[in-house]
């Protein structure tokens, strides 16, 4: 098989399009690039880019369905524990809500909800040391991967 060149895109479906458009907007930065009207012309889903995610894309469709799924989250890297403070008062400014620092399996988290309750994870990049690895729902790492 030929080698994969990233994740394109990340495609969420959203309840209020408006809505959860000011809302990814306000919260990350996004920019919406294209957007996808129905055949009756009622745009029905954007997508777009999110800063600092290169390649990677979010797109929001439309769906009166649409509801976090428990266990489906979106996990969005931050330098570090400082960084991350930053983003705790950027949620807090926007009235965003969100958990306190967490500390995860190998870094720094903040878990926040969108609109519709998707659950998204702010996670650092940088790693704190603290083994986790006995902790019922932390991960360990795999003995043997191959």
């Amino acid at each position: 098989m030929s080698e994969l060149t990233g994740v394109r895109c990340v495609k969420l479906p959203v309840t209020d399009l408006p809505k959860s458009v000011d809302w990814y907007r306000r919260v990350y930065g996004f920019t919406p690039t294209y957007e996808f009207p129905d055949e009756g012309g009622v745009v029905r889903g954007v997508a777009g880019d999110l800063p600092g995610c290169g390649y990677t894309g979010l797109a929001l469709r439309e769906n009166p369905d649409a509801g976090g799924i428990a266990g489906l989250e979106v996990m969005l890297g931050v330098r570090d524990r400082a960084a991350l403070e930053a983003w705790v008062a950027h949620l807090d400014e926007q009235g965003a809500e969100h958990s306190p620092v967490v500390e995860a399996s190998i870094g720094w988290l903040v878990v926040v909800h969108d609109p519709d309750g998707h659950e998204h994870h702010l996670y650092t990049d940088e790693r704190h040391g603290i083994d986790q690895s006995g902790r019922a729902g932390y991960g360990r790492a795999v003995a043997d991967p191959a």
